[in-house]
């Protein structure tokens, strides 16, 4: 399988000044682009899809673990449709990765590799490198859901996610102090993401927006 080792070591310099880590937060730096088609991304009629188009469960998944302290909770991860569920999954465990990087129980980014490519790799890396640069973790809880996938072919899809972060905290490394703030509409975050399938069948996230306080997400 190949692999880009130590990934977050070559990378680690490349983020700007460290953002206010106030929340869990998202690894895109385009909250303005709000749900704007993803770039590249198809937009003709949802295409259908056999389950023979997918060959995801044939191939090995890096094991993300995250520190006892951080959990994720993803709804919706089955459709009935094996193509959908499969893209949910890879996403599911696409975001674990991002975490499992900042929280150091994957410090090489071995998972961030997996799933990410192109300009979501890059963002996900200048995610991780600020909450380095900030000597600073994450903690609490986070809930995603209204997961909602449209396909755009056999190796396509666009995925469009809502994300709670009113219960995800960032924390310092060195004291555990946890940064907690208060519950506001920008505790909530829309994702607009796409994902590519690969030669070895794994659903990498290619292209990812996020807009903090998005009206559709609110409770």
């Amino acid at each position: 399988m190949n692999r880009r080792p130590t990934l977050l070591a070559a990378l680690a310099l490349t983020a700007t000044a460290a953002l206010t880590l106030s929340a869990c937060g998202s690894d895109d730096e385009s909250p303005s682009k709000g749900n704007d088609e993803i770039a590249g991304a198809d937009t003709g009629d949802e295409k259908s899809a056999s389950p023979s188009d997918s060959t995801a469960a044939s191939t090995a998944r890096p094991e993300i673990e995250l520190p006892p302290d951080l959990k994720l909770t993803f709804e919706g991860g089955e459709t009935g449709d094996p193509v959908k569920d499969a893209i949910l999954a890879d996403n599911a465990e696409r975001m674990r990765a991002v975490d499992a990087a900042i929280t150091g129980t994957d410090s090489e980014g071995e998972a961030l590799a997996f799933y990410n490519t192109g300009r979501a790799l890059e963002a996900a890396l200048n995610w991780v490198a600020q909450f380095e640069e900030a000597k600073a973790s994450m903690t609490g809880e986070v809930r995603y859901y209204d997961r909602k996938v449209t396909l755009k072919g056999k190796d396509s899809a666009t995925l469009i996610f809502c994300a709670d972060e009113s219960k995800g905290f960032s924390k310092d490394k060195k004291t555990n102090k946890i940064h907690k703030t208060p519950v506001t509409k920008n505790s909530y975050l829309l994702y607009n993401t796409r994902l590519d399938k690969n030669a070895e069948g794994v659903w990498q996230t290619s292209q990812i927006i996020s807009t903090r306080g998005a009206a559709q997400c609110q409770p």
